[in-house]
């Protein structure tokens, strides 16, 4: 008995350290658990926070340049409001129309309006033709009355979409035939501006992860496809910038005549320039610096008289900037909004007007009446579209 004693104790010993040892083990097992659960949870908490609350900050954005408007034009343009939204309201974008019509996207409503051809002195009244389910952004035409609208979510990026708007049989009064025709990938962050390059061949500028992307349509329209056609860090958000909600690249437009494609880079403050192959519409080299110093929004292009009208939406005002790299940033001049111009608060794109004679000379552009950076002392008015008529020269 005496014996046996010692080997009792000797197995209770060695029973109570196997135990503690799979005591320890399972610990271990729950904390590595628990570990790995919350890093999960913050990943995905991380994932949702970066994908609706704010827009990534970039690593390549250029520290923007200092604002230097351009100095007044020796006159100044003639502005005429023709149509209005009330106050609140942000018209992004327009379409206008062959017959001399208007289509106009609303930001903050997410609808699309149909504005009767103006005539002198008389405000049209806006006609609600469809509603969307994120914020209509660019819109273009690719054939005579077939349009594709871009729609962007800035609730929750990552949902970029393009719709075909077909007028082709429509009459007002009638239901618009509105379709789907793309969900962008999911890299593509905030679709913003957008232009027609060739048949079929539109380039979307992507003003979140600050790149430019091809949509190639069907044969029919009624189907697409996207791929990145260019990335550059002139098109990057930049991540510096106080100012918050300032779109990386945002307008873009193709000019045939001379194979190329401007945009503008609103936080880094640039305007710039891309030259396109013709047949592959592939870009060539790198994209050259035309000019820099204003927060520009949207643009038109005058390849006749070698110059782009471009908005400033934070400072009210639109630029004439010559489309030579070498002579864009010194010959840079203000046509509107200098004095401020209430009539013109908010300046977002620039369309010429269809007249046989209005080309370089008389065109719209769409306001948001301050909703998005109120000037001092004039607050948010109607969101506008203003008829320009340019000064001669």
């Amino acid at each position: 008995m005496a014996t046996a004693t010692p080997l009792a104790n000797d197995h209770l010993r060695r029973g109570h350290k196997h135990s503690h040892r799979w005591i320890r083990v399972s610990v271990a097992v729950v904390a590595a658990i628990a570990v790995i659960a919350l890093v999960v949870v913050w990943l995905a908490m991380f994932e949702v926070t970066r994908s609706v609350l704010v827009i990534p900050k970039t690593e390549t954005g250029l520290s923007p340049a200092p604002t230097f408007p351009a100095p007044p034009a020796s006159r100044m343009a003639t502005l005429e409001p023709v149509a209005q939204l009330p106050a609140g309201s942000f018209i992004e974008n327009l379409a206008v129309r062959r017959d001399g019509s208007i289509l106009i996207t609303d930001e903050t409503k997410h609808q699309l309006w149909y504005l009767p051809r103006p005539t002198a002195g008389v405000v049209v009244q806006p006609v609600s033709l469809h509603t969307f389910g994120q914020r209509p952004m660019g819109i273009v035409e690719t054939e005579p009355n077939l349009f594709y609208v871009l729609g962007t979510n800035l609730g929750r990026l990552h949902s970029a979409y393009l719709y075909r708007v077909d007028l082709r049989n429509w009459r007002l009064g009638m239901p618009v035939p509105v379709k789907q025709v793309l969900h962008f990938p999911p890299q593509v962050l905030f679709v913003d501006g957008a232009t027609v390059v060739a048949p079929h061949v539109i380039l979307v500028s992507d003003a979140g992860s600050g790149s430019i992307w091809r949509v190639d349509l069907s044969t029919d329209g009624s189907g697409a496809n996207a791929r990145e056609w260019l990335k550059d860090p002139s098109m990057a958000l930049e991540r510096n910038n106080h100012i918050k909600g300032v779109p990386g690249v945002n307008g873009i437009r193709y000019d045939a005549a001379t194979h190329s494609v401007y945009y503008t880079s609103t936080g880094q403050k640039l305007f710039m320039k891309e030259r396109v192959d013709p047949v592959t519409v592939n870009p060539v080299g790198a994209p050259v610096e035309i000019a820099f110093g204003s927060m520009w929004d949207d643009l038109a292009i005058d390849d006749r008289a070698g110059v782009a009208y471009l908005t400033t939406h934070r400072q009210n005002t639109i630029e004439r900037v010559p489309l030579d790299p070498s002579t864009g940033q010194l010959a840079k001049r203000t046509v509107a909004g200098m004095p401020l111009d209430d009539r013109l608060i908010g300046p977002s794109s620039f369309a010429w007007a269809t007249g046989s004679h209005d080309y370089g000379s008389v065109g719209y552009v769409t306001t948001d009446g301050g909703a998005t950076s109120a000037p001092p002392g004039v607050g948010v008015t109607p969101a506008r579209v203003v008829r320009v008529v340019l000064p001669r020269g």
